[in-house]
């Protein structure tokens, strides 16, 4: 006996599924991205956009991670993270583990930068502000990316 997915159903798992690639491929594109960026720019471009970049790549992470999600969560998760992570850099603990490994060292820092946090911010607004220009993720609560909701 076979089982027939209704196709409301079918279409939303085809919009998650969609949804989990593009924020996949954004996640791809944006370690490039601040890769490419300490490549060709150095001080304060390079570092400050690389926190920028940062809370992209967690906001990215999070839409992989939970496909429903709006826009405006997404964008206040990325940037709790950021200024979670940017504040446990007081504690000294992400600077011991920089010690130790390169991973480490890429994803938690090493020092707390106040002016950090106003980046993360500006990395958070964009990609909340291009997800609803875009229209792939909803602005509004209790609206969700689907396939034919713009």
């Amino acid at each position: 006996m076979t089982t027939s997915v209704p196709a409301s159903r079918a279409r939303a798992l085809s919009g998650r599924t969609r949804t989990r690639l593009s924020a996949a491929g954004a996640v791809v594109v944006t370690v490039g991205a601040g890769l490419g960026l300490r490549v060709v720019a150095t001080g304060s471009l390079a570092k400050y956009g690389g926190d920028a970049l940062y809370t992209v790549l967690v906001f990215a992470l999070v839409v992989a991670a939970v496909p429903r999600v709006t826009a405006r969560r997404a964008a206040v998760v990325a940037l709790a993270v950021s200024w979670a992570v940017e504040f446990l850099q007081l504690t000294g603990v992400p600077a011991e583990l920089s010690r130790h490994s390169v991973l480490a060292r890429l994803v938690l820092g090493s020092t707390f930068n106040p002016p950090d946090l106003f980046w993360y911010a500006v990395g958070a607004a964009a990609c909340w502000l291009g997800h609803i220009a875009a229209g792939g993720l909803s602005a509004r609560p209790g609206r969700r990316f689907g396939v034919g909701q713009v």
